[in-house]
């Protein structure tokens, strides 16, 4: 099993490659989503009684007080770049008590402060093109030494550079430089800029283009090219810049005059990351049993007629209330996926989404209760917004283990 980098899609198909490529590489690692399990969800106690309060809690909401319209863009444009460091729970929930999304808000948080106080404009492409590692430790809070015992002094430890939390370091401070790098080679005098070109093009009902947007976000910056090669066959996901784009439409496209064209992102693929494949897993629609790339016993707990009745009823009570020291416990490690393994869970995850809202709006609406006919109407941006937000809401599906992958920059 192999994984590399393809070529991009063709242009003008670059939504089609991803909901096309997710769903042949499903299939081909012979992962099922079987309509039984779909229905099983969508009508779950779990899924009936919280999807409309979850799926609105996007984390996109800002206690900040932006200077324009397009100073927010920027900030929303950057916050989608660096929206990655999964494979980092653990060691960031250890050192700073926060998950890798609650980390990477808080640092570009502070981002958007150093530069409102006048330590310089981390946020322009020139920031992002010059911060150091040492810059990026700082802001975000962390520790980058890890000790050693000292070669010849015994009970002496030495403090060097290393650890993974020193490995998420570099990967932030080489992302914000390669992107400030192309966007000064551009002319853009940050991303904001760049995202707001990006937006001009519109499609035949007037609204700005999701196809040519993502397009255009992909080719131009590195850092939003999620793609590879499984086998030979190409595999494209793009998480983060279809996540800008619908952070775009969230966060300006309820205005009666938006600043920018606004795209319809109700039919873009979802985001998938490692919560959503390892949730859906949880909630027995993905079927690993039959998987091949050695995925059959990735979560070997998941899956079982108890486990499901639990986790798809509705959200248990608390029989306690937790402890200081239970509250600050950093979350349990996952199992450690190669990244062609990732690529065909986060895959699967993709084209499970799109099953389950195409089984939503072809069921009859004649056949459902009045109090549910609402499901029929589900988009597969509220169903990524719901599973991944879910999986914080309730403390068991916190508690359930989602895949870990590493030294990767897309999720």
């Amino acid at each position: 099993m192999s994984s590399s980098v393809p070529d991009l899609p063709a242009s003008g198909h670059y939504v089609a490659a991803v909901k096309e490529s997710c769903s042949s590489l499903r299939q081909k690692a012979n992962i099922s989503v079987k309509p039984e399990a779909i229905k099983r969800l969508l009508f779950s106690p779990a899924f009936l009684t919280s999807f409309k309060r979850v799926s609105a809690s996007h984390g996109l909401a800002f206690p900040l007080k932006f200077p324009s319209l397009l100073s927010e863009l920027n900030f929303l444009s950057i916050l989608s770049l660096l929206n990655f460091a999964s494979g980092y729970r653990v060691p960031l929930h250890e050192q700073t008590g926060r998950g890798a999304w609650d980390n990477i808000r808080a640092f570009t948080f502070s981002l958007f402060l150093s530069s409102a106080t006048g330590q310089g404009d981390l946020l322009s492409a020139r920031g992002m093109q010059t911060i150091s590692e040492q810059q990026v430790a700082e802001i975000l809070g962390v520790s980058v030494h890890i000790e050693r015992p000292h070669e010849t002094i015994p009970a002496v430890t030495v403090g060097e550079l290393g650890g993974p939390i020193y490995e998420l370091v570099k990967l932030i401070s080489a992302t914000l430089n390669q992107t400030g790098h192309i966007l000064q080679q551009s002319g853009y005098p940050d991303l904001g800029s760049f995202v707001a070109e990006c937006l001009k093009e519109r499609s035949t009902d007037g609204k700005a283009s999701l196809e040519a947007t993502l397009e255009k976000l992909v080719r131009a910056i590195p850092a939003f090219r999620d793609m590879a090669l499984v086998d030979g066959q190409a595999v494209y996901c793009f998480k983060k810049a279809l996540f800008l784009i619908h952070a775009v439409t969230i966060r300006f496209g309820a205005s009666p005059s938006p600043p920018f064209p606004i795209p319809d992102t109700s039919q873009a693929p979802v985001f998938t990351d490692n919560v959503l494949p390892s949730l859906l897993v949880h909630l027995g629609v993905l079927d690993l049993s039959e998987a091949s790339y050695s995925l059959s016993s990735v979560f070997p707990d998941a899956g079982s007629d108890e486990k499901l009745s639990t986790l798809l009823g509705v959200q248990p009570l608390p029989s306690d209330v937790p402890t200081p020291s239970t509250k600050k416990a950093p979350p349990k490690g996952g199992p450690v996926l190669t990244s062609a393994q990732a690529y065909i869970l986060r895959a699967a995850a993709v084209d499970a989404c799109e099953l389950i809202v195409e089984y939503a709006r072809a069921m009859d609406t004649a056949t459902l209760d009045d109090d549910v006919k609402w499901v029929k109407d589900i988009t597969l941006p509220d169903l990524d917004m719901w599973l991944w937000a879910v999986a914080k809401d309730r403390p068991d599906y916190r508690k359930l283990e989602r895949f870990v992958l590493q030294d990767t920059i897309f999720f």
